[in-house]
């Protein structure tokens, strides 16, 4: 993968600081460690508002993660696009099918380290049913699924525990969504 935030010497080292310190002046902490599987679907849930993404930066430079995140590929045009993959964007064309759940598995596949944020919604607004490719990379992929979450009740940010999906979705969104039953996103 390509240098990012969380592997640009000097620049990492700074941001960690930085981090802490606006985690703190809000008022918000990171809970627990960083999981230490190689590889993995990090849900970042719930995902309700702009302010979730600060929040996943820097709780990742906080606990030295190298993460990567997907985003609707117009964040990643002229002029923000460089600053987008610098922090760890990975472009998503959501205008047509093209099969992210087999190319993130061939990531994954070729990668010795990966960690890949996803929001299960898909999207900021409001939604009473997530989306599942996350799910459907993981398995396809191998890899565990990592419940990450913000909650605005207690000022947290942190990780639950993490699994290898069965391959019976609907065994396993139950689990997955009990998780995140009292974890409050942004209003």
């Amino acid at each position: 993968m390509k240098r990012t935030v969380f592997r640009t010497p000097v620049i990492t080292t700074v941001c960690y600081y930085i981090a802490h310190f606006f985690m703190r002046l809000r008022g918000w902490k990171v809970v627990g460690e960083a999981p230490t599987h190689k590889k993995y679907v990090l849900i970042a849930a719930p995902h309700t508002s702009n302010y979730d993404f600060p929040l996943m930066l820097g709780s990742a430079l906080i606990l030295k993660m190298d993460v990567h995140w997907m985003g609707k590929s117009s964040l990643f045009n002229f002029p923000t696009g460089g600053l987008a993959r610098w922090l760890g964007g990975i472009a998503i064309d959501r205008t047509k099918s093209n099969n992210t759940v087999d190319a993130t598995a061939k990531v994954f596949a070729q990668a010795e380290e990966l960690i890949v944020v996803i929001p299960p919604e898909g999207t900021r607004a409001a939604v009473t049913e997530w989306k599942t490719g996350f799910y459907h990379i993981a398995h396809q992929a191998k890899v565990p699924i990592v419940m990450g979450y913000v909650d605005t009740a207690t000022k947290t940010s942190g990780f639950g525990h993490s699994f290898i999906p069965t391959g019976d979705i609907d065994k396993d969104m139950v689990e997955i969504r009990a998780f995140y039953q009292d974890k409050h996103g942004f209003d």
